[in-house]
């Protein structure tokens, strides 16, 4: 890390998060934070879902809601990048103050509650995105809406000619009864009226689900089922959890979702599970505490195919990406692996 990122990081921890948040992106648009361009070696290289990667680290939904960085985040090393959640409507959101600090425990809580300025802003600047990079779109629910399932199949259709990949996401915990539709017969309803979007798109397109780190073995078991019924083309394990075991900050009891380090092993766990339960046959997207090279190999040897971060972030910076690349390709040769999709799922049952 840089000293200029170093004194750019203390100054913005000290003030409210999301203004922090909003400055960040400002910075990153008017050229101030250097940035290593694209990033790539042979054992990194890779594919997900047909998607050719230049690596496996992506940046997760939530870091650029509204997808006004999409041309610094393309050269910031990441070999894809998740934007949004978008939603048909724009939405305030919840209520501020809604995005705290934990520093003692390397984590964020958040409870924004798709809070988006909505699929046509989105839209606009999704149609001038830079076309070599990798770019998906996090599909989301209107809070208020009378068919939150028919939400994300409308929002798909509209950005859809823009993107390399979406993810449906029913596992925000800031929206109320979202989660129900993790549920195996709201699922399977859901993902269909998505994927019958998607095939109604000029270009296909891979669609992911994005589940939730809360769920039982029993959850897990419908959803491994309805995933393989409907042909949806991965799953990112996982978004924030409610669980609050552990926490020193002194904001632990804040509503919302919980990311960052303590996330990692109930999600590497939730990961390794949907790997042994689906055979290794859908490719799974590792999320929930990665903040260096050991975790991003860790969730490749779980069963991730490709991972992402983005609370790393808000302490290390994003000169986190090469450190982390540089020290995956490292671990990768270390261990004999000439790819990184060898390694996929090499210590899947060390988590179970």
């Amino acid at each position: 890390m840089s000293l200029i990122e170093t004194l750019g990081l203390e100054a913005l921890r000290r003030i409210d998060p999301e203004t922090a948040h909003g400055l960040a992106l400002k910075a990153l648009r008017a050229g101030l934070a250097p940035l290593p361009g694209q990033l790539t070696s042979p054992r990194l290289a890779t594919r997900l879902a047909g998607i050719a990667l230049l690596n496996p680290l992506g940046l997760a939904a939530g870091f650029d809601k509204n997808a006004t960085a999409l041309g610094p985040l393309s050269r910031a090393g990441f070999g894809f990048i998740e934007v949004g959640a978008a939603t048909p409507r724009p939405q305030e959101g919840n209520p501020r103050p809604r995005l705290f600090r934990l520093p003692e425990d390397r984590a964020v809580i958040n409870r924004f509650g798709f809070n988006n300025e909505g699929m046509e802003a989105i839209a606009t600047r999704l149609r001038d995105r830079p076309r070599d990079a990798v770019i998906g779109l996090n599909l989301g629910a209107n809070k208020d809406s009378a068919d939150r399932a028919a939400d994300f199949a409308t929002v798909l259709s509209r950005c859809g000619p823009s993107l390399d990949f979406a993810t449906v996401n029913v596992s925000s915990p800031n929206t109320e009864k979202l989660r129900e539709l993790q549920g195996a017969a709201a699922l399977s309803a859901l993902l269909t009226g998505v994927l019958k979007a998607r095939d109604g798109l000029e270009r296909r397109i891979p669609v992911f689900l994005k589940i939730a780190p809360d769920l039982s073995d029993g959850d897990l078991a419908d959803i491994a089922t309805v995933a393989g019924e409907t042909g949806i083309d991965g799953i990112i394990a996982t978004n924030t959890t409610l669980s609050r075991d552990g926490l020193a900050g002194p904001h632990r009891r804040e509503a919302g979702g919980l990311s960052g380090a303590p996330l990692f092993d109930r999600s590497t766990r939730v990961l390794a599970r949907l790997h042994r339960l689906t055979d290794g046959t859908i490719p799974l997207i590792g999320v929930g505490g990665v903040e260096d090279a050991e975790t991003a190999y860790a969730k490749i040897r779980a069963g991730a195919s490709a991972v992402q971060l983005y609370t790393a972030l808000a302490y290390r910076g994003l000169s986190l990406v090469p450190e982390i690349l540089k020290g995956l390709d490292a671990l990768l040769e270390r261990d004999g692996y000439a790819h990184v999709a060898e390694a996929v799922g090499t210590e899947r049952d060390r988590w179970l």
